[in-house]
């Protein structure tokens, strides 16, 4: 294994590379399934390189995202115990439309179903990927605490979850990590999210910390995306949004150019600069870039130059919503309260 650095996420116990490899890109919604085999080269070097975290769902394929996953550890070797290997569950199409499920039965079956396609007798940590709003979070943060006195679980974690929700959640059973998009395009959670992990001692995974991509080619990646690939749907990169959200991506740029480091990497070291309790998991299908990714670990980063970068990129600074409105975000994952609730 590589020289990436570790470091301690959340306050359970769970060490991990302190740079993780996003791998939805991989199987899904970035246009079509890449080569298995190409994929699996691509995990064992980021294994040998040292990142050693890898970050998959069963929604992404659906599902063969995870069999691939679980492939490339059995082709590796006696790695398994070197790797934190985090799954989710939660979000399942039906009919072509999108649900959300937190109920006991649900979490059980989606957990079996994902230990048996990873091919592994352990998960990690494991993500609620969206919250049920339609149940109490205790009411399923309760199966998941059975899971993780039954061995099957190591650690526990919640994705675009509202501050409240974290609370009435790590009452139940302590959330290791917080599973959500930040970037220098997605800075919304800094106000009231990112302090309530600190202050519970949970650990933070950033998610799309390249801006879904944005910031390795800004309107040229917009132009250039297939049909298969749902960014193309995203309102941050429809034409009448590219154009000004252009304009940042040039400034970040320029910044980047004057540092001899590409933008995606003065992107990437923002989010790396955030704390020692954040970990982002930029997501990539060629080595070069995860070669690229690493890099920014090194990178520093002063006062003036993150000041700098936040004034170009403050929280309002881009046009268009982070997601369609149907995939809640934690702004609309609010439980009803555990007292109004009847099995």
């Amino acid at each position: 294994m590589g020289g990436v650095r570790r470091m301690k996420l959340g306050s359970q116990g769970l060490e991990v590379s302190a740079q993780g490899l996003g791998c939805l890109g991989m199987s899904a919604f970035y246009g079509p399934p890449k080569p298995d085999a190409d994929m699996v080269a691509l995990i064992h070097h980021a294994l040998n390189s040292g990142v050693t975290f890898l970050d998959t769902s069963d929604i992404y394929g659906p599902h063969t995202n995870e069999i691939l996953i679980g492939k490339a550890l059995k082709a590796h070797g006696g790695v398994r115990e070197k790797v934190e290997l985090a799954t989710k569950f939660g979000i399942r199409v039906v009919d072509g439309n999108t649900e959300v499920r937190g109920d006991p039965a649900y979490v059980r079956a989606a957990f079996e179903a994902s230990l048996k396609r990873l091919d592994i007798d352990c998960i990690d940590l494991y993500y609620q990927h969206r919250i049920d709003t339609r149940l109490p979070i205790e009411v399923t943060m309760g199966e998941l605490k059975k899971l993780v006195e039954e061995g099957k679980i190591k650690y526990l974690g919640l994705s675009e979850a509202s501050a409240s929700t974290i609370r009435r959640a790590h009452v139940v059973h302590p959330i290791t990590a917080m599973q959500l998009e930040w970037s220098l395009w997605a800075r919304d959670v800094e106000e009231e999210i990112v302090p309530t992990c600190r202050e519970l001692g949970i650990g933070i995974v950033a998610y799309s910390p390249l801006g879904c991509g944005f910031f390795s080619s800004g309107s040229k990646l917009a132009e250039s995306l297939s049909e298969g690939d749902f960014r193309k749907y995203m309102p941050r990169f429809q034409p009448e949004n590219v154009k000004h959200n252009q304009t940042i991506f040039e400034r970040v740029n320029e910044m980047a150019a004057r540092k001899g480091c590409t933008a995606s990497q003065l992107a990437l070291a923002w989010v790396h600069h955030q704390g020692p309790d954040v970990c982002p998991i930029p997501g990539t299908t060629k080595i070069e870039n995860l070669e690229s990714n690493i890099g920014a670990l090194s990178m520093s980063l002063s006062a003036d130059e993150m000041a700098e970068l936040e004034a170009l990129a403050s929280a309002d600074a881009f046009k268009g919503d982070r997601f369609d409105p149907d995939l809640g975000t934690w702004k609309t994952s609010e439980t009803p309260p555990l007292s109004s609730w009847k099995a």
